[in-house]
C-alpha cells in the first residue's frame, strides 16, 4: 500500500459526468449519458461503496471514443430505490426496464462490483440487447471466494447490525481503505459516495444477507451464456479474491481475462488509465475475436 492510498485529496471539483434523473417504474435513478454520437454504446453500472462517479476521471476519455451511459443502480448510489432491489434479481429486472426505457441497444455492458451480479441476472434470464460484457472485481459464482470482511456481512447478523451503527461514512471510509492500494479519491467523489448510502446501510448490508440466494440465480447458468465477456480482477483483492475471475472466466462460454497488477478491489479506478484502454479497444473491436 502507498503511503496515502484511499484518503481524499483536493482535486478539482469539476466533474466531468454531469449526472441528471429519470424516473422508470416508479423510481427516480440517477444517471448520465454523453458522448459520440453514432459510436458503440457502452453502459456503466456503480459500484459499492460508490456510485456513477467512479468512472469520472476517465468519462471525457471514454467518451472520445463511444457513446457512455452511466446509471446508479436502484437502491446505490444517487438513485432511489430500498430492501426490494436487494438481490440481483431485482437488479438484473430493472436494468431490463431501463435499457428498455433508453431505447438502447447492443449495448456493452461494464458491470464491476455489484453490477456484475446484476449484469449476469440480466443476461442469463432476460431477452437482453447486450453485445458483449466487461465484468469483475464482484460476485458472479459460487462458491464465492471472498475476505474477511464479505464473510462477516454474508454470514453474521451481528456484524451486519454493526456496519449499519457504524453509518455510511465510516462504511464508505473503511471498505476504501481495504480496497485502495495506491489511489487517493476527490473531496468530490467522498461527499458523494457518503451522501449515496447515508441512512441506507441496512438495506445495503441486506444486499449481503441475500448474497447466497443471488449466487444461486446465476452460477448454474454461466455456461449457457452465449456472448463474448471480458472478466477483468484486481491481483491484490482482498474483498473478492482474483480466483474468483479465475473460475469465472474458465465456466464462460466465450471470454477473455485480465488481472491487474499491484491493484486492490477497485481496479477501474486504481489503474483507470489501463481500464479505459482496456474498455475502449473491447467495445471497438476486441469484443469480435472471442
Amino acid at each position: 500500500r502507498q503511503p496515502g492510498a484511499g484518503r481524499p485529496v483536493a482535486r478539482s471539483a469539476q466533474l466531468a459526468i454531469k449526472p441528471e434523473y429519470k424516473n422508470i417504474e416508479g423510481v427516480k435513478v440517477r444517471y448520465a449519458s454523453a458522448g459520440k454520437s453514432g459510436g458503440p454504446t457502452a453502459l456503466l453500472l456503480n459500484p459499492l461503496p460508490q456510485s456513477i462517479l467512479a468512472f469520472d476521471p476517465r468519462w471525457e476519455r471514454l467518451c472520445e471514443q463511444l457513446r457512455v451511459v452511466a446509471l446508479d443502480l436502484p437502491g446505490f448510489g444517487r438513485s432511489e430505490g430500498g430492501l426490494e432491489f436487494m438481490t440481483f434479481k431485482a437488479q438484473g429486472d430493472f436494468l431490463r426496464a431501463f435499457v428498455d426505457e433508453l431505447d438502447l441497444s447492443d449495448i456493452q455492458i461494464v458491470g464491476p462490483d455489484v453490477g456484475l451480479g446484476a449484469v449476469l441476472h440480466y443476461v442469463i434470464h432476460s431477452s437482453h440487447k447486450a453485445a458483449s460484457l466487461v465484468i469483475g472485481d464482484g460476485p458472479g459464482i459460487a462458491p464465492s471466494s471472498n475476505g474477511s470482511v464479505i464473510d462477516k456481512m454474508v454470514d453474521s447478523a451481528f456484524w451486519r447490525m454493526v456496519f449499519r451503527v457504524a453509518g455510511a461514512e465510516a462504511f464508505v471510509a473503511a471498505a476504501n481503505a481495504l480496497c485502495y492500494v495506491n489511489y487517493a479519491r476527490s473531496y468530490a467523489e467522498v461527499t458523494d459516495y457518503v451522501a449515496s448510502y447515508a441512512g441506507r446501510i441496512h438495506q445495503v448490508t441486506q444486499w449481503f444477507a441475500n448474497y447466497p440466494q443471488s449466487l444461486a440465480c446465476v452460477d448454474p447458468y454461466l455456461a449457457d451464456i452465449d456472448l463474448p465477456v471480458k472478466v477483468f480482477w484486481g491481483d491484490l483483492d482482498q474483498l473478492l479474491f482474483v480466483d474468483n475471475g479465475e473460475r469465472l472466466h474458465k465456466r464462460l462460454k466465450r471470454s477473455d481475462f485480465t488481472v491487474f497488477d499491484h491493484c486492490g478491489h477497485l481496479s477501474y479506478q486504481v489503474k483507470s488509465d489501463n481500464f479505459a484502454q482496456m474498455v475502449m479497444h473491447w467495445v471497438g473491436a476486441g469484443h469480435k475475436t472471442v
